[in-house]
């Protein structure tokens, strides 16, 4: 966890610094923290739709220019050809239902999280799914 913490300090998001980190038998696969596309503009630079509209916390995540902490480990793996099948993933909030049903699909079977995060639909999924959530805070 304190990697992942680590890891979410290179976030370039005006709003929450988050990080991930996806682990098997006690080995980093990869990680990802929230931020522009590569090759983009940050999002210091090109601002926050979501702050300017006062977009809270879990709501309309398709405003954002950026990627989640967890789409960025989870594309990293998969960019690389690492497996991420029974896979834990250690991230510093808890998903939204996006990276949720990606995790999901992707066959992770644990997230280990440090900050709680407002999405009801997302721990409903991760229930249905039996996925382990472990919440540290």
């Amino acid at each position: 966890m304190h990697i992942a913490g680590v890891v979410a300090r290179r976030s370039t998001c005006l709003r929450r610094q988050v990080g991930a980190v996806l682990v098997m038998e006690k080995r980093i696969l990869s990680t990802g923290y929230n931020g522009a596309p590569s090759g983009l503009a940050h999002c210091w630079e090109a601002g926050c739709l979501r702050q300017t509209q006062n977009v809270p916390s879990g709501q309309r995540h398709e405003l954002c220019r950026g990627l989640h902490a967890e789409e960025n480990a989870l594309i990293q793996a998969a960019r690389y050809g690492t497996r991420s099948e029974c896979a834990t993933i250690y991230t510093t909030h808890v998903p939204c239902v996006m990276c949720t049903k990606m995790i999901i699909n992707c066959g992770i079977i644990r997230i280990v999280a440090a900050e709680p995060y407002p999405d009801n639909l997302a721990a409903d999924m991760l229930r249905e799914a039996g996925i382990e959530l472990f919440l540290m805070g």
